[in-house]
């Protein structure tokens, strides 16, 4: 039996040069009586390898879920990734899921290193998706971990899992059915923000310039391309940020109407969209 202490140093270093899980490093090291060649040996012959050559790999599928807490007035949404969708689509990934998104609203993690630090039982959720890794031999993580606090969240989850929304409403009385209707309209029409004054200075600096190139190559008189350029900007706030976008129900009407015809002053005041693939 090996006499070598193990520091929590040593283990710290181990899982940085490997991406291994805290309690593999440490018996690891155990194992190998605090060599750390030996250690990365015995790492690699029990599954931990098939974790450190997937890290590179692509997680193209998976499955994503949210739920709000009970008063409604926060949205968590999670996004686990994995390389087949067999494995999306079996139960003990699904379930997983589950017991993530549950865990997250539980203790209100933050972001998705803060989830992935909190205990599931004896050990940190890091360490488990690195044991599912070493048991189905494909790259599984936590890809998308989203929060919405607002008076009012609303979820959508469209059948199969694969596009989620969650929409923060400005009013606690909002309808329900209104909220759903508007984050079915994000999952539909994937805006880029809620308004115009909402969308970030990268992207109305390429629209300005991708409009003026098209005027360009139109033939139009240089002094007049930053107005043209200008005039189709409107056209891209119309067609991508949320509240100006025609409401997926109703085409003569956009999202803007639709809330204040429900409710006097009511808006959104954010939103999240995940989509897998």
């Amino acid at each position: 039996m090996s006499t070598v202490t193990i520091s929590a140093s040593d283990v710290n270093k181990l899982r940085s040069q490997t991406g291994a899980g805290m309690m593999d490093c440490k018996k690891a090291l155990t194992e190998a009586e605090g060599d750390f060649e030996k250690a990365i040996d015995y790492l690699r012959k029990t599954g931990q390898k098939v974790a450190a050559n997937r890290a590179d790999r692509e997680a193209k599928e998976g499955y994503i879920i949210a739920k709000t807490n009970e008063s409604a007035t926060k949205g968590f949404l999670i996004g686990l990734s994995c390389e087949t969708d067999f494995v999306a689509k079996s139960a003990d990934f699904v379930k997983f899921a589950d017991e993530l998104l549950n865990l997250a609203v539980s203790k209100e993690a933050k972001d998705i290193d803060s989830l992935k630090a909190l205990p599931m039982g004896e050990v940190t959720v890091s360490d488990i998706l690195f044991d599912i890794i070493g048991k189905i031999g494909e790259k599984i993580d936590i890809t998308a971990y989203e929060v919405v606090e607002a008076p009012k969240v609303v979820i959508y989850i469209h059948p199969g899992n694969r596009v989620v929304s969650m929409v923060g409403m400005s009013s606690a009385t909002a309808a329900g059915e209104v909220g759903r209707d508007v984050a079915m309209q994000i999952a539909a029409m994937n805006p880029v923000a809620v308004d115009k004054h909402d969308v970030d200075s990268k992207t109305l600096e390429r629209e300005i310039e991708v409009g003026k190139e098209q005027a360009r190559a139109e033939g139009k008189p240089e002094e007049m391309l930053e107005k043209i350029a200008q005039g189709k900007l409107n056209k891209f706030y119309k067609e991508n940020t949320l509240l100006n976008q025609q409401f997926i129900k109703d085409d003569k009407i956009d999202i803007r109407t639709y809330l204040e015809k429900t409710e006097k002053g009511l808006t959104v005041k954010l939103f999240r969209r995940v989509q897998i693939g």
